[in-house]
């Protein structure tokens, strides 16, 4: 029988980084990537100097005790016109260290969006209209790239991991290879439909030997319930375990499609060590929601809690994320409980077609 979650904590200094100090991260900061090594925790924030239009940067920040962090530059680490685009944007990075040297993936949109927030759902965001730009959506799809560094401070664009033609985010690299290949999690908006298994964009992996060039998506799971109901993606670079790849994932669902009211929402799975297309367990229940002000009340987009690192020190898993688009917020839950929680969920019924 499936047990209940365990208990998640949140920090008491929460939110524990937030906008301000520098122009380009004066409307927000959120979904940090978080690195954590020789007892220093390193944080890539998104950050935006304002909505109209709303171009992100990744700046860096680091801390000793993971609450209390400070940025190392007063400029940001990467930029859009670092990725190709001046007027673009640069998002939602998560890292990983494979064999010695940093990767980090980022979502990429060339033209930054002019967005009007609401205060009550997903705000009103408008193409914007400048030099360069067709206006086409079509010709501003969000792709990922991938940065390779080999100390954390200096970062260059390594390569694509999607095509510009589709839209594709929550790429995440594991944290070591599968069967001598990186491996990916991706979460391609446009696989629904007949011929894709899901008629709601989800979670999907791929595998590559160089970065470059990867292999056709393969299915990881579907949406199965309400609280998932619209879509979902992976969050976190996943945690090897003797049972198997711990992997959490965002559910979101749709309350009011008139205000565009959203609730996003943390779940988790295990994945197959060898084959992590293959989930053995995933629980009907999620592991967090929307309960405190900051997590429900923001700028940008309220009701969103969207873990995007997941740090585990001794039996302690830290899970950095971003609330409602505006601020960083950390929360600890019990590593073993987590584990424990998540194997006692029946296996899925297989996806696909």
């Amino acid at each position: 029988m499936e047990r209940q979650p365990p208990p998640v904590t949140r920090c008491t200094e929460n939110p524990i980084v937030v906008p301000g100090k520098y122009p380009w991260r004066m409307a927000t900061v959120f979904n940090p990537a978080v690195h954590y090594e020789d007892g220093i925790f390193t944080m890539f924030e998104r950050t935006a100097g304002q909505l109209r239009p709303f171009i992100c940067y990744i700046g860096m920040l680091q801390s000793v005790d993971g609450v209390h962090f400070d940025h190392v530059s007063d400029e940001p680490i990467f930029t859009p016109e670092m990725a190709g685009s001046r007027l673009g944007s640069v998002q939602d990075p998560r890292i990983a260290k494979i064999e010695g040297v940093y990767y980090m993936t980022y979502a990429y949109r060339p033209f930054a969006w002019n967005s009007h927030p609401t205060g009550v759902g997903v705000p009103e965001s408008f193409e914007p209209q400048c030099k360069g730009h067709t206006g086409n959506p079509a010709d501003n799809m969000t792709r990922t790239g991938i940065l390779r560094s080999e100390n954390l401070r200096d970062w260059k664009h390594h390569s694509w991991a999607t095509p510009k033609e589709l839209d594709d985010r929550d790429v995440i690299l594991f944290p070591e290879k599968i069967r001598g290949r990186f491996a990916a999690f991706r979460r391609p908006l446009q696989f629904v439909g007949d011929g894709y298994g899901t008629d709601r964009p989800t979670a999907w992996i791929s595998y590559s030997d160089d970065l470059h060039d990867w292999s056709s998506p393969e299915l990881i799971d579907i949406p199965r319930h309400d609280w998932e109901s619209s879509r979902m993606g992976m969050s976190t670079p996943p945690i090897k375990t003797e049972q198997g790849w711990l992997a959490f994932h965002h559910g979101v669902e749709v309350e009011d499609p008139t205000t565009r009211r959203v609730v996003y929402r943390l779940g988790a799975m295990m994945l197959d060590l060898e084959n992590p297309a293959k989930v053995i367990r995933r629980p009907k229940r999620f592991l967090m929601q929307p309960e405190t002000y900051y997590e429900k009340v923001g700028l940008y987009i309220p009701n969103v809690v969207f873990p995007t690192a997941a740090i585990a020190i001794d039996d302690s898993l830290h899970l950095y994320y971003g609330v409602c688009d505006t601020a960083i917020a950390l929360a600890t839950v019990s590593l073993s409980e987590t584990i424990e929680w998540v194997m006692s969920a029946d296996p899925p019924e297989p996806a696909g077609i």
